[in-house]
């Protein structure tokens, strides 16, 4: 998994390395601690009309990679199995209104970040 999440003092960054980045066609994205609106651990199933702009996207393998909108919202996707992810909604980031991504310890990785964006 090519995936990485680092707690700054005032920011979140998510790194892309490797397959995952090259498919993403994106290596980070930054989300101010502020911006934050809530955190959540669940399932998501990208819905059919959702468009990738630009990104890469297997649906029958749940292979999501990238810049997606779908009703007017951008999302950044960044998973390939279907398994609980890390869901963080944005208020007031420069571009996406969601940023879903698979990781290790997706309990711990949200709890951290409830915590650091109450602050």
């Amino acid at each position: 998994m090519g995936r990485q999440v680092k707690f700054g003092e005032q920011e979140l960054t998510l790194n892309l390395t490797g397959a995952t980045a090259f498919f993403a066609l994106k290596q980070s994205v930054h989300m101010s601690y502020r911006m934050i609106k809530s955190v959540s651990v669940d399932y998501f199933d990208a819905p059919l009309w959702m468009l990738r702009m630009p990104g890469t996207s297997i649906s029958p393998l749940h292979i999501y990679e990238g810049n997606y909108k779908y009703r007017n919202e951008w999302y950044f996707l960044s998973y390939e199995r279907r398994e609980p992810l890390v869901i963080i909604e944005l208020e007031g980031h420069k571009k996406y209104n969601y940023v879903i991504f698979q990781i290790d310890h997706p309990h711990e990785v949200a709890s951290e970040l409830r915590v650091r964006s109450k602050k």
